[in-house]
């Protein structure tokens, strides 16, 4: 790194460590690769304004939608290191999209260092309420005495939402058309209006359709019941024991941004994530709060793309 570089990143990080009073300088930026409305956004959203008081300087949410996420994932990827930059990012797009798009444009294991966890979120199978089910039993019947007849949606095609329902179509013999959109929050208009009819997704952006009673919830991806959703069975509980499927969203910062403007951003998250307003507002959406270490939120990282690019290559998946 030239010398020049290196003086003005030691410069930076001594500004953050200073405290609030030096931060002011920098805005901080979190790119969300997806469009407004979805889970990625919630996340940001409900991130920016608590963690602009933690460093005492203006935090923005930045949409950049495009590419099933690799254009707001390759910009932080090549954004300066110095923490001005972050990406907060979802798990589909992280390790899902490059376990398809081998040179998708960034490496996960190379490209970004982590910061925090920010939410874990059991998927939810959503459906519209003219496919006549009220479970996954029904479902899976209904789906199999009209093979190719449902439609199903996701953010684009490597997202979770993708993934998790080609495993799920996998393990129970079931034909269904996907569906790609750029981001949660188009596929969720086009779901409650009934131009595609499932979706297996992170519940807050639905919940409130749920109550509504435009859209039916009838199973739960995770290992455990969600207080949020108490009447809602899990995979297990509806005959498909050893499928789960669990997002995550979580901050990233560009490689190579210093150790102790890293350590700061963390801490800052962390303070955040740990306060009771930012753990109920996550829990009534159906999100679940879990504090974890840049190490370990790394070693998830790396263990899940091993685990999509098997399911990828058992389902024959194909980039668009």
């Amino acid at each position: 790194m030239p010398i020049a570089r290196r003086g003005a990143l030691a410069g930076l990080a001594a500004a953050v460590l200073a405290g609030p009073a030096r931060a002011q300088a920098g805005t901080v930026t979190l790119v969300v690769p997806t469009a407004p409305a979805g889970t990625t956004d919630f996340a940001a959203r409900l991130l920016a304004e608590p963690l602009s008081r933690q460093l005492g300087q203006s935090v923005v949410v930045e949409n950049k939608a495009g590419a099933n996420g690799a254009l707001g994932t390759q910009d932080v990827a090549r954004a300066r290191p110095d923490g001005t930059r972050l990406l907060v990012q979802y798990s589909g797009y992280h390790v899902g999209s490059p376990a398809i798009v081998p040179n998708i444009g960034y490496d996960v294991r190379r490209d970004f260092a982590p910061v925090s966890l920010l939410l874990d979120a059991p998927q939810v199978i959503f459906l519209h309420p003219s496919i006549p089910a009220a479970n996954v039993g029904e479902l899976v019947a209904w789906a199999k005495a009209n093979p190719g007849t449902l439609n199903y949606a996701s953010s684009g095609t490597g997202s979770l939402q993708h993934l998790g329902t080609e495993l799920l179509k996998l393990r129970t013999g079931t034909d269904m058309t996907h569906v790609p959109y750029r981001g949660t929050g188009p596929a969720t208009q086009d779901l409650v209006a009934g131009r595609v009819q499932m979706m297996m997704t992170t519940p807050p952006p639905l919940m409130p359709f749920v109550r509504e009673g435009r859209l039916k919830a009838v199973a739960i991806t995770s290992a455990a019941r969600h207080p949020a959703l108490p009447d809602v069975p899990t995979l297990a509980e509806s005959g498909l024991p050893d499928l789960e499927v669990t997002g995550w969203f979580a901050v990233f910062a560009p490689a190579g941004t210093p150790e102790p403007v890293l350590r700061r951003l963390t801490e800052a998250c962390n303070a955040v994530v740990d306060t009771p307003d930012f753990r109920r507002r996550a829990e009534e959406q159906g999100a679940v709060i879990r504090l974890m270490q840049p190490a370990e939120l790394q070693a998830r990282v790396n263990r899940e793309l091993d685990e999509w690019t098997r399911v990828v290559r058992e389902a024959r998946i194909q980039p668009d």
